[in-house]
């Protein structure tokens, strides 16, 4: 069965479980629009496949994720239609879809894991992460309100001091300190990693279908009362910083970085 449509994530089947990966490896798994597109259909696509009972989320290659593309920013400034559909109401759909989704979902965050991307393991139920893993939300750094699931997701995890800290300063957290602060469940050696994630997923996927479903619906009404009046405050403001002179300045600068690597 075809879950997605096109190869920016792939799934792969493992009895009742279903292993979705990021699968952009060349660009860190940066969430740019064939990914985002796959993420908005996955998981009602997969929540409709009555042979699946539990989902693992991970990336392929180094890194799970490195969030929103920043060569893109440019356009995104550029074009407001652009902003608004493709950007902040598409990643808006994706927490929602998320959220929502019925299933169990064991994240396996097997590298860096930043902005979006970093929202997207906060959103499983249970979190394992690679011990060369680490966190990060540094939308505040590059000139952006933290609208995409930082500022509404992480005070619900840990303390709001702490929340306020790493958001402001866009400081990486570490695979020990996630776990130390309650961003993630489990660190585990890189090499056990997947199959830790599986093993968890294949022993909540022999849950009583009803009663696991109906439980996890209602805990993450917890997220949608709490979080999605922020999601809207916050996502439209991010909107308006894409046009502030701060992040035109350091996307400018990151692009010169790069194309300057790029000639060497």
């Amino acid at each position: 069965m075809s879950y997605v449509p096109n190869d920016g994530i792939i799934v792969e089947s493992d009895g009742p479980v279903r292993i979705v990966k990021l699968n952009r490896p060349e660009s860190r798994n940066a969430i740019q629009q064939d990914i985002k597109d796959a993420l908005l259909v996955v998981w009602d696509n997969i929540a409709d496949d009555l042979d699946v009972r539990a989902v693992v989320l991970t990336g392929e290659g180094k890194a799970f994720s490195a969030g929103g593309d920043i060569k893109n920013f440019p356009n995104v400034a550029a074009d407001p239609d652009y902003r608004r559909r493709h950007r902040l109401r598409n990643a808006r759909r994706i927490i929602d879809a998320m959220t929502t989704f019925p299933l169990p979902l064991v994240v396996a965050v097997n590298g860096p894991a930043v902005g979006l991307g970093c929202s997207l393991a906060a959103m499983g139920d249970v979190v394992y992460a690679a011990e060369s893993a680490f966190f990060a939300d540094p939308h505040v750094s590059i000139g952006l309100v933290a609208g995409d699931g930082g500022a509404a997701l992480w005070p619900l995890m840990m303390s709001l001091v702490r929340a306020k800290e790493y958001i402001f300063t866009g400081d990486r957290i570490t695979a020990e300190e996630a776990h130390r602060i309650g961003l993630v469940n489990h660190v585990v050696p890189d090499e056990e990693l997947l199959d830790r994630a599986l093993a968890m997923a294949h022993r909540l996927a022999a849950q009583p279908r009803q009663a696991i479903q109906e439980t996890k619906k209602a805990m993450n009404l917890h997220i949608q009362r709490a979080a999605f009046g922020v999601l809207d405050v916050a996502m439209t403001a991010e909107s308006e910083t894409f046009l502030s002179d701060d992040n035109q300045r350091i996307v400018r600068e990151f692009i010169d970085r790069s194309e300057q690597r790029g000639t060497r």
